[in-house]
């Protein structure tokens, strides 16, 4: 029997996130106040006040999740974790937990990721789509299809739920077959650009060098991580699978499965939202699930 702790990633966002924690734990205050600085605009003012709009800018969104995240897992105390993993971005706040990074790297990293996501989603206007109800390998048959746009899986969510990424004509066409093949629902998501998928491939080659020259300690527990839902311990091949992540596709229905198979019988969300407990309660209902948020 062990506890896994999981991590959000963007979607989780919302206006407010954070307030209460910043207002209520003096030491939440200083990790706040020092991303400030690190970020060098003060992004508590958008979490905390900003608008829906003004959090989804992808430069916001994904240090607003992560550090929502992660303060709350360093300012809550007696969380031992056996076992770690995140959802996408939520895989660098797994690393921060487990020690693998330090807090401040983990935020200049995802600050850099984030950007570098903002500028490929411009290079390449692209966009992603929702499948429901239809089997994972119908739905990776008809991306296999194409040949002339890209379509690829990108988020496996949960069983007959799975997140296709590519170009506008590519996933437009996409839904069709996905709905002539029995999807209940093909939905075009409002996403900056297709994520998880070879048109990050200029955001990949961007974090790659970041990655590279940052320290990765040894973890306290294994990680998760989404490239192929294994656990890995090994600095180096974690960063290799955190760079490989940008343009592979996320396998969340796999790592619930993988860290039940390995003994996880409790997940904790740690974060903003609840929509990983929705979803592990969805991958295996015999999961024990909360969150601190």
């Amino acid at each position: 029997m062990k506890h896994a702790y999981v991590f959000p990633g963007q979607g989780a966002q919302f206006s407010g996130m954070g307030k209460s924690l910043y207002e209520s734990n003096s030491l939440a205050k200083e990790y706040f106040e020092q991303a400030n600085e690190i970020l060098g605009f003060r992004i508590t003012d958008i979490m905390f006040s900003g608008s829906d709009e003004d959090l989804k800018q992808t430069k916001v969104t994904q240090p607003a999740v992560f550090l929502h995240s992660t303060i709350l897992f360093l300012t809550t105390p007696d969380l031992l974790p056996e076992m770690v993993a995140g959802h996408s971005l939520g895989e660098f706040s797994a690393l921060v937990a487990n020690k693998v990074l330090s807090f401040e790297d983990g935020l200049k990293l995802v600050a850099q990721r984030a950007a570098a996501m903002q500028r490929a989603c411009e290079i390449n206007p692209s966009t992603m789509a929702a499948v429901l109800g239809l089997e994972d390998a119908k739905v990776e048959e008809i991306c296999a299809e194409f040949k002339d746009e890209v379509v690829v899986p990108a988020n496996y969510n949960c069983p007959g739920q799975l997140v296709i990424s590519g170009s506008i004509n590519g996933i437009n066409q996409a839904c069709e077959k996905m709905k002539a093949a029995g999807a209940k629902r093909a939905l075009v998501l409002q996403v900056g650009g297709a994520f998880h998928s070879p048109l990050m491939e200029p955001a990949k080659e961007q974090l790659q060098d970041a990655i590279m020259n940052t320290q990765f300690s040894n973890p306290t527990c294994p990680v998760f991580q989404n490239v192929d839902a294994s656990p890995y311990i090994d600095p180096h091949m974690i960063k290799q699978n955190l760079i490989n992540q940008l343009t592979a596709p996320v396998r969340w229905t796999q790592t619930v499965q993988k860290m039940m198979d390995l003994g996880a019988t409790h997940f904790t969300e740690v974060g903003p939202g609840n929509v990983l407990q929705g979803l592990i309660k969805k991958i295996n209902k015999e999961a024990v699930t909360n969150g601190i948020n």
